[in-house]
Order: structure tokens, then sequence, then C-alpha cells
């Protein structure tokens, strides 16, 4: 049998962002009058930035123009910029990468996140050249569409209906069933089980330190 891939999702799966976005985008979305509750900014998180403010804005039944949408937008990007020096790899990140990477275990990286802001989280988690790592602005489509994972797998040079999808929010997962992927949930993002099991994860672990010790479960083989 192949030994599985792995194909990452970066924010709340590999490194704790997740709550730096929310407070990134309300930031945005205030400044562009309108005010939301940082919980349900949570339940978009993961999305990419296009559906994640349709999705908002069908919420409050406003409506943006394209000019609007771009300056929203790129509020987030500078707001997120100030609180990177905030973010942390998640517990295990960097030990499960280096093990993969040591055990000759194909991974890559998939993120609804643009290059630019994906790029310092890369760093502190010491993602080398050498690792496939797909943003959003390199597909046509971001998560919930399986457009990122199907191109990191792609770039792989494997199959993807004999990959794993790891990731921490019901979009990863969704992603992963369009992509015909096996996925994994973890709960560092702030979905609960129940929910990342309804959207198809096969496991549910913790974080990156939990998946680290239950490889086997996922037909990683961990050397006795």
């Amino acid at each position: 049998m192949p030994v599985p891939s792995l194909l990452f999702d970066l924010d709340g799966t590999l490194v704790d962002s997740v709550y730096q976005h929310v407070l990134a985008w309300r930031e945005a979305l205030e400044a562009a009058g309108l005010e939301l509750s940082v919980w349900r900014i949570h339940r978009r998180i993961g999305m990419s930035g296009g559906l994640f403010l349709d999705a908002l804005l069908r919420e409050t039944g406003r409506r943006l123009s394209a000019e609007e949408v771009t300056r929203v937008q790129r509020t987030h990007a500078a707001a997120f910029a100030r609180q990177v020096a905030q973010i942390r790899p998640l517990p295990g990140a960097r030990d499960l990468l280096a093990y993969l990477t040591k055990a000759r275990v194909p991974w890559a990286i998939a993120t609804s996140g643009r290059r630019e802001s994906a790029q310092p989280m890369l760093h502190m988690l010491g993602v080398g050249s050498d690792v496939p790592v797909v943003t959003r602005d390199q597909v046509e489509h971001a998560k919930p569409d399986p457009d990122l994972f199907l191109a990191a797998a792609e770039r792989l040079h494997v199959a993807i209906d004999t990959s794993i999808v790891v990731g921490d929010s019901v979009w990863d997962l969704l992603a992963a069933r369009r992509a015909r992927a096996l996925g994994v949930g973890l709960l560092s993002g702030g979905y609960g089980q129940d929910e990342l099991e309804g959207a198809g994860a096969y496991r549910v672990y913790q974080d990156p330190a939990d998946l680290l010790g239950h490889l086997d479960e996922v037909g990683v083989r961990v050397p006795p």
C-alpha cells in the first residue's frame, strides 16, 4: 500500500492564528460600517475571503461595491499583519512536520490565505522552499471548493484519493470530501468534535501534537 500524503491547512491547524484573523476581520468590517459579533465571524474563518464576505453580508442584508470589498480585504490584511508577532505554532506542529519529513511521508500546505499573509507563519514553522505550498492566489476557488487540496496533491505528484486532508474547520473537511480525500479534523481552530465529524472527519484530534501521537490511526506507520 502507498504511504498516504498529508495536505495541511495552515491557520488553526499548524499555527494558532484563528483569533487574530477574527479580530482583524472585525476591524476591517467595522471600518466599512458593519458591526458583527466575533462568534459570527469565527464561524466563517477558513472560507476564501470573497465567500467569507458574501456569507456575512447575507446575514446583515448589506451590500458592498467591488471597491468596498477590496478595501475591506486590504484592511483585514493590514490588521492581521500587525498581529503576526502574537502568533505561535500550535503544540507539536514543528515536530509533526519534521517527523513526516524524516519518515519520507509526502506533505504539503494548502491555505485560503494569500502568500503574503501566509509567509511569516511558514517561516515560524520552518517550512523550506522544497515544500509545496498552495495559497489562495494560486487557484481559481478556495475552500469549501476543493481546488487548493487538488493543487497541493498535484504539486506532490500524488493521487488525491490516497491523500489525507488535515484541517480545523468544517470548510476544510467539506473541501476534502469534494476532493475525494480522507479528512482529519483538529480541535485547535475552535470547532467542536461533533461539527468536524458531521462535516466528514474520519478522526478528530486536539492539535498537531495529538495527531503526531496517533499517526498509525491514519495509516502512517510509526517505527518502533
